[in-house]
């Protein structure tokens, strides 16, 4: 059992979830968006933050997308639990305790005295009616997808602040699942919200589509008041042009750059846990071909990616998880860069009938991370040398979700997709039941024997978790190839000199504004 008496007093470095249109007219017209004196950083009143991209929607239950969760997850929105990003503890927060009381059975005590920015009280209702909305709807959330996968939950309410969660089978994770599901106010559980209400730290004040969405601090929040009493999002494609308006005075944080996006000595690198790679349509020919997967995964240089795309910066990949998640496989190297090698499985898989000269769509969505459209173009020319018809196409985010998230799109011919997979939760079944299984919300493809040695992993627990997930990994490597692993990822911000703030993996997530504070 897990409980904490004390009331949270608004939060050390916690939590973080697994796992990015437009370019406003202010930028392009000139016009500033510097503070005023009365609302500058020094003064604790307003925190300015750019984006890569708009969010589509402040859904909560869609929070696992980057684009989402870093402006709702723990600002507008809270969880029952949440989790460390750094030691993998997890914490209470509307739940204050929580323990196993069946094989399937998990029981919640939650929070006295928390309500919602309307004034709603929060209990165990609405707690419940948020999992039930979020799990068990229709709404195809993507914490459903990537987090529970098929899997319905029970949900019961025993008393105001009791919750009773059961899953179909024993599932010794299921507290970690749940610190990934948001808790807004009660809704329709049959529409997604644009505009949740939750019990943050932060209300939503506005959101002018294509421009800015403003936060207000709520100044009935149950925890410790943060320091800015409001935040305002902006959002820009150019790295280049986010990192400008930090050294310019007109943002005090900018997300998602790279190392030579001139952000100089105000730019911060931080690990955050992304495994970039290509994903296949592996039913679909010619990627049906296994020896086809594994010579696109011969003929990607990661090395020279990650040496001349990414300054050093990321390192080879060699599986969806990085180290320091329960089941990474230390065994395992990334594939060797061998031309040759490449060239003769698709030879070989040419003679005996293989389509090879079918088209190959690389996609990616755009904004996703610094220089995907770069990195999609070198791949494109690196599969064009070993004979395969390879097309790059890199798309809008509401365009490149239909492509990496069911239902796909499959009228297209063979996809290899850009994918950027971040496993903040620290345990290898948050990748793959979406990522590996055959009806993953993610996965385009998969076999029965695999989805067997996953389910047998996932019902494991200590050393014999670890084991079983690390001899998966190696199994996808050898007998499946879903993916051509490319590069583990580093994260860079700029940060304002007048603001204090310390990046973690759960970073481009998950900004959580509580964290945030004036410099002294």
């Amino acid at each position: 059992m897990f409980s904490s008496d004390a009331r949270n007093t608004r939060r050390g470095p916690f939590r973080a979830p697994i796992v990015i249109a437009a370019a406003a007219a202010l930028a392009l017209s000139g016009c500033s968006v510097a503070n005023s004196a009365a609302d500058s950083p020094a003064g604790g009143q307003a925190l300015r933050l750019v984006l890569p991209m708009e969010p589509t929607t402040l859904e909560p239950c869609d929070s696992s997308l980057a684009s989402t969760g870093v402006v709702v997850r723990s600002n507008i929105t809270e969880p029952l639990i949440e989790r460390d990003p750094t030691s993998g503890e997890l914490h209470p927060l509307l739940a204050t305790s929580w323990e196993a009381t069946g094989d399937t059975e998990w029981t919640f005590t939650l929070r006295e005295g928390v309500s919602f920015q309307d004034g709603t009280p929060f209990n165990a209702e609405a707690a419940a009616l948020a999992i039930d909305r979020a799990v068990n709807g229709d709404l195809s959330c993507d914490v459903e997808g990537q987090i529970f996968g098929d899997a319905d939950l029970v949900v019961e309410t025993v008393d105001s602040l009791t919750l009773k969660v059961s899953t179909p089978d024993p599932d010794p994770v299921l507290p970690l699942r749940l610190s990934f599901i948001e808790i807004g106010a009660p809704t329709d559980a049959e529409a997604k919200v644009r505009e949740p209400i939750g019990t943050g730290p932060y209300a939503i004040d506005s959101w002018d589509a294509g421009l800015k969405i403003t936060l207000q601090r709520n100044e009935d929040y149950w925890g410790s008041a943060p320091a800015y009493q409001r935040a305002e999002y902006q959002w820009r494609s150019e790295g280049t042009v986010r990192a400008a308006m930090v050294t310019g005075n007109e943002a005090d944080i900018a997300m998602g750059l790279s190392t030579d996006d001139g952000a100089g000595e105000l730019g911060i690198d931080y690990p955050n846990n992304e495994t970039v790679a290509l994903r296949f349509s592996g039913d679909i020919a010619p990627l049906d071909d296994i020896r086809v997967r594994q010579a696109i995964n011969f003929a990607i240089d990661k090395t020279g990616i990650t040496q001349s795309l990414y300054a050093g910066k990321s390192e080879p990949a060699s599986q969806i998880i990085p180290p320091g998640v329960v089941g990474y496989n230390d065994d395992l190297e990334p594939w060797e860069f061998n031309l040759q090698k490449a060239k003769e499985l698709v030879a070989e898989a040419k003679a005996d009938g293989v389509p090879v000269d079918q088209k190959i769509t690389i996609v990616a969505r755009s904004g996703q991370f610094p220089k995907i459209d770069q990195l999609t173009e070198v791949l494109q020319e690196q599969l064009k040398q070993i004979g395969l018809n390879a097309e790059a196409k890199v798309v809008e985010t509401s365009t490149g979700l239909q492509y990496q998230v069911r239902p796909f799109i499959l009228n297209e011919g063979a996809i290899a997709m850009v994918v950027q997979h971040g496993n903040q939760a620290g345990d290898a079944s948050f990748s793959v039941d979406s990522y590996m299984t055959t009806d993953g919300q993610m996965s385009m493809f998969g076999t029965e024997a695999f989805d067997d040695v996953l389910a047998k992993a996932s019902a494991q627990t200590g050393e014999e978790r670890q084991r079983a997930f690390a001899d998966a990994f190696a199994y996808e490597r050898n007998e499946v190839v879903q993916f051509a692993y490319i590069a583990r990822m580093t994260g860079v911000l700029a940060k304002a000199a007048g603001v204090d703030y310390e990046p973690d993996s759960a970073t481009g997530d998950e900004l959580r504004l509580a964290a945030v504070s004036p410099a002294n």
